[in-house]
């Protein structure tokens, strides 16, 4: 990986949410993270501090809005006001996970649509593009009217697959119909085929397997979703595999937001293996032996190292690039 690139006028800057991804970003780019600090008054108020200079600068703010959810955001949201007033000429917001997501349409009756708020409260307060890594909807990209770039996360996960032997003889499993799309992707990096989980969600976070279409038996199926949540879908399509005749089980996910029972589920499950990234900056006690984590910082530092020099990133999007050529 090249170490020679340096641009003075292009700054990294880390909030509270995933400091070791923004550290592994910024080596990646191959500057240091700007200085600032973030404290609180006593009531609860965020209070931030740009400890340099960054009139002219082209900066990058790497903050996921991941729990605590309101607090990341607002946090993301004063971070921005504060690099406009200093007068920074680009303000580039990296979201490795954007927040809200699944709040990306109607419903029901009377609903909210706060992944489109997100976006209308991150262009309001001075944001000139948007870095983000496998929306949960494709469509929030166009509730921008600025510049999003949509990393995809499917390339290091199937490298980290194929390296490990998993590949083979394997099916890629979409745990509903609505993730064939992403179930697919993943599927051609593998030269694998897939199979659909055919399920009813009764209620939020609560999934009833009902059949699985496609042939599993005795194949390593790797089950894919942009994230896990409660880890209830996921777990019930284990064992549904699994009761099927599927060899072994690997789950996997970009965003391991596992909250509730997610660690006990998924523990309890027949999973052999959960292969997420780090765009979450996951507690110890989330970080079990069966969890894997795959960094997501090489591939977003690439990325603003090709936005700052006005190149496509669409060569990150390949499965295996190199890194001295394509980075």
């Amino acid at each position: 990986m090249e170490q020679q690139y340096f641009d003075p006028k292009l700054k990294v800057f880390a909030l509270n949410s995933n400091r070791p991804l923004a550290e592994k970003i910024a080596e990646t780019v191959g500057v240091e993270l700007g200085k600032l600090s973030v404290d609180k008054f006593s009531d609860g108020e965020i209070r931030i501090n740009i400890e340099e200079s960054i009139r002219g600068d082209n900066v990058y703010v790497v903050q996921s809005t991941s729990a605590p959810v309101n607090d990341n955001l607002v946090e993301l949201l004063i971070m921005i006001d504060a690099l406009r007033r200093a007068s920074a000429n680009t303000i580039n917001v990296v979201m490795p996970y954007y927040g809200y997501a699944r709040q990306d349409r109607k419903a029901r009756s009377r609903e909210p649509i706060t992944a489109k708020l997100v976006a209308n409260m991150l262009e309001k307060a001075g944001v000139d593009r948007v870095v983000a890594l496998d929306l949960h909807a494709a469509q929030i990209q166009g509730f921008f009217d600025i510049p999003l770039d949509h990393m995809m996360g499917a390339p290091l996960l199937a490298d980290y697959f194929i390296k490990n032997g998993i590949a083979e003889n394997a099916v890629v499993v979409s745990p509903d119909h609505g993730g064939v799309t992403r179930a697919r992707a993943l599927a051609e990096f593998l030269g694998a085929p897939i199979a659909i989980i055919d399920k009813r969600r009764t209620k939020p976070n609560v999934a009833e397997i009902m059949n699985i279409i496609g042939d599993v038996k005795g194949k390593k199926c790797i089950l894919i979703d942009d994230m896990i949540d409660t880890a209830g879908t996921i777990s019930l399509g284990a064992q549904a595999l699994m009761d099927k005749g599927a060899e072994e089980v690997y789950a996997s996910c970009t965003h391991p937001v596992l909250s509730g029972p997610a660690i006990e589920r998924l523990q309890n499950s027949p999973i052999k293996q959960v292969v997420v990234t780090d765009s979450i900056n996951l507690p110890k006690e989330k970080q079990i032996d069966k969890l894997v984590q795959v960094s997501v910082g090489p591939l977003l530092g690439a990325a603003i190292k090709r936005i700052n020099e006005n190149k496509p990133v669409s060569p990150l999007f390949k499965k295996r690039f190199d890194m001295d050529q394509d980075w």
